[in-house]
């Protein structure tokens, strides 16, 4: 690879970061061609982009994206060491059900670190705590259930009055006739 191929996949890399705040550098060294490409596979049903780099040149990347909007992407250097696979995915949760899900017939591929939301998890062990993590949306959408259920339940409690306070009236009214 010649140094203007290099720059190319650095401005690429670079480009892939600052678009997409969600991504996982795995360790998928020593896993076997068949299932290298089930995980290619597996990403791509389930829009995960899934990247092989050299660990210089995604560090240099992350330099890049850092510089440019001011975020320090420093705790993953330590993560960049031996053979380093890059995924790419919309729902910051989605690379770490996938890597859970082939861990259950090997031990690779190993979670190194991941940015989510710029907020950085170093390790395999913190892949429990990725999986449990939820989207923006689903957020929004519990802190919405939540404010609406108060509502319903006064809503509900008044409806439920109605039939109460109609029979009343209407006892009343036959006992006055």
């Amino acid at each position: 690879m010649n140094k203007e191929e290099k720059k190319e996949l650095i401005l690429e890399l670079s480009e892939k970061i600052t678009n997409n705040p969600n991504f996982y550098i795995t360790d998928t060294s020593s896993l076997t061609v068949a299932k290298v490409n089930a995980i290619r596979r597996k990403c791509f049903e389930q829009g995960i982009e899934f990247r092989v780099a050299k660990n210089t040149l995604i560090k240099k990347a992350l330099e890049s994206v850092g510089t440019a909007n001011g975020t320090d992407y420093s705790p993953l250097y330590d993560a960049l060491k031996g053979s380093s696979t890059l995924m790419f995915a919309d729902k910051g949760n989605a690379p770490a059900k996938l890597i859970k899900e082939f861990r259950k017939t090997s031990d690779k591929p190993v979670l190194k670190g991941a940015s989510v939301d710029y907020s950085f998890f170093i390790g395999d062990k913190e892949l429990d705590t990725l999986i449990n993590l939820k989207s923006k949306n689903e957020l929004i959408g519990e802190v919405i259930g939540l404010l609406q259920s108060p509502a319903k339940n006064v809503i509900s409690a008044l409806l439920s009055g109605q039939n109460i306070l109609a029979g009343l009236v209407k006892t009343l009214q036959e006992r006055g006739e």
